[in-house]
């Protein structure tokens, strides 16, 4: 069988919306938040263990229908961006989830609200229902009233939500124009930044400047946009909840310590030399005095390969096959099953991702594949999430999920698996060097680059909260960039723009250092594995991802022999990527 890339199928998931089975099941839907809402009554300080275990059932099922329908309308406007039916679906699944919040709001407000001692007599009671009921109470003190809960659920549906649809349907439209080898070409995002990979300087610099070209025709909007969402995140999490910090919100959601993540990019920021140090070296092998960030992903040389989607579908089976059969299996079920949709098209959502709705539900993949090596990467990246996914499906609908930290231990891992498979097989010198320069490379993007995101996030929350103007958010991004790169890459001005074109953090404020935390996370497990060998790692390993969202980061993290609050844990990620640098150096 020979893989192409093709539109995922999504009739497993749902029917179609406007069919009479969809219509029915938003009827049944609707029965059974009615049926919820009866169960108000029963709930009281004393209420019996049995009876809190009923409403847990009814409540996970409620769950259990959110999720569906919010993953058909977001992956059916994935597939274009632009479809009015797809966007009018997504608003209709936005407002019924509002509605349902609301009409079921008051469990979550009198779970927080009950005292110690009877929390923790039904906590004892509710299986694996039972972290989720923990985290529920972490926000305890930062929860307002159910009127005024009500009102921002649904002032957020027209509100704040509609805005970074918006920033979407700007952005996912736009069209940009290249030429190439004479030829002058339309493309979207993901096949204007293939272009970044370039061996041709001149066609690197063009592919970043038509970027921003039309993310500055748009600064204006994009930016205000950015600071609706910074002040609402603002007023709402800090003025009204009681937050201490715009981050400490992302913070307690993903069960990490504020001073935790002070670590994280502490350690970051100290580890700076380290990247300018590659920098420096791959100017020196590209014979030029300094890199221009138009260069950071320059090939090293011309041994740069390119993969069918045949060829990287059996790359990433054989890697994750070599570790773990279970491993490998459970990944080709989202190809086996039409869950992948790998097509280059217009109005398709850039970027990629997994999506995972429900336990027992094979996740859907997104990608937008061009054939680089970066693509067979990423294929490997997507598929280690929904094998995390899918290996958690024994738990309840709301702890089958990890917390953000922990969501890229899978898909970074998949990726070290592809990186090594490919150095211990690939005997040519300049493919090796290759492959050595991607993982750095990729490192840079997943740890510095997303770190700095944040870095510059907690900036500009307090720029924007102070009345900043567009220009000096853009002075405080190039600022930030040229904290991270010093002496050893020139950044032109085009490259203020770049936080436009970031939807993480306008989507999900402070999202970005889960990636540099699964980074770092997973090079300190593969360093563990390479020292206590496959066979005894393996279920170990097996056992995180079987975790899911069911236990804290800390307990996982204890739990595989590391403290996330000792700085030298994070310290141990960039130790290994000295060792990969200096066996860059020496090939020269």
């Amino acid at each position: 069988m020979k893989y192409q890339p093709q539109r995922w199928i999504l009739d497993d998931l749902m029917a179609k919306p406007g069919s009479p089975e969809q219509v029915a099941y938003l009827a049944a839907g609707e029965e059974r938040i009615s049926a919820f809402e009866v169960m108000r009554d029963q709930l009281a300080p004393d209420i019996p263990e049995t009876t809190f275990i009923d409403i847990l059932k009814q409540y996970e099922l409620l769950d259990a229908d959110m999720n569906r329908l919010t993953a058909y309308s977001y992956l059916w406007f994935s597939e274009d961006t632009a479809d009015q039916a797809a966007l009018a679906f997504k608003a209709k699944v936005e407002q019924f989830a509002a509605d349902a919040h609301n009409r079921t709001l008051f469990f979550e407000l009198w779970w927080k609200a009950l005292d110690e001692n009877n929390a923790a007599r039904l906590l004892d009671a509710s299986g694996d229902m039972r972290y989720f009921l923990e985290t529920m109470r972490l926000f305890k003190p930062y929860t307002l009233s159910e009127a005024e809960e009500k009102i921002i659920n649904l002032k957020d549906v027209n509100g704040i939500n509609a805005v970074i649809t918006l920033y979407y349907m700007i952005t996912n439209g736009f069209k940009f124009h290249l030429t190439v080898e004479g030829e002058e070409k339309e493309l979207t995002r993901g096949q204007l930044m293939m272009n970044v990979y370039n061996p041709n300087p001149d066609i690197r610099a063009a592919a970043y400047q038509e970027l921003y070209r039309l993310y500055g025709d748009n600064a204006d909007v994009l930016a205000q946009i950015y600071a609706a969402r910074v002040r609402d995140w603002y007023a709402e999490q800090v003025n009204l909840r009681g937050f201490t910090s715009p981050v400490s919100v992302r913070n307690l959601a993903n069960d990490v310590p504020d001073e935790v993540i002070e670590t994280l990019l502490d350690v970051i920021r100290k580890n700076v030399p380290l990247f300018q140090r590659y920098f420096h070296f791959k100017a020196r092998t590209l014979g030029v005095e300094k890199l221009r960030r138009y260069d950071i992903y320059a090939p090293l040389s011309d041994a740069e390969k390119t993969y069918d989607f045949d060829d990287a579908v059996r790359l990433v089976d054989e890697s994750y096959r070599a570790f773990s059969e279970t491993l490998a299996d459970t990944a080709q079920r989202v190809i086996n099953e039409g869950h992948l949709d790998a097509e280059i098209r217009p109005r398709k959502m850039d970027g990629a991702y997994s999506y995972g709705p429900l336990p027992g539900i094979t996740p859907w993949v997104l990608l937008n594949y061009t054939g680089t090596i970066n693509d067979v990467s990423t294929l490997a990246h997507e598929l280690g999430h929904s094998v995390h996914s899918m290996l958690a499906a024994d738990h309840s609908v709301t702890t089958f999920h990890s917390s953000l930290p922990m969501a890229e231990t899978a898909s970074t891992f998949g990726e070290m698996l592809l990186t090594d498979k490919l150095l211990a097989e690939e005997t040519d010198v300049e493919v090796r060097r290759t492959l050595l320069n991607t993982f750095l490379s990729d490192s840079y993007a997943t740890i510095m680059r997303q770190g700095y995101f944040v870095i510059f996030e907690k900036i500009a929350h307090e720029l924007i909260k102070n009345g900043a103007t567009p220009d000096e958010l853009h002075k405080a991004y190039l600022d930030t960039l040229i904290e991270q790169f010093g002496d050893a890459v020139d950044v032109s001005e085009d490259f203020r723009l770049e936080w436009l074109a970031i939807p993480h953090i306008y989507e999900r404020p402070f999202y970005c250092y889960a990636y540099a935390f699964g980074q770092l996370l997973v090079m300190a497990l593969y360093r563990k594995y390479r020292e206590i060998g496959r066979e005894a790692f393996e279920p170990q390993y097996l056992r995180i991802l079987a975790y899911g969202g069911s236990a804290s980061p800390e307990h996982v993290i204890s739990e595989a022999g590391f403290d996330m609050a000792d700085p030298a844990f994070w310290q141990g990620g960039f130790d290994l990527l000295a060792e990969m640098l200096e066996e860059l150096e020496k090939i020269g």
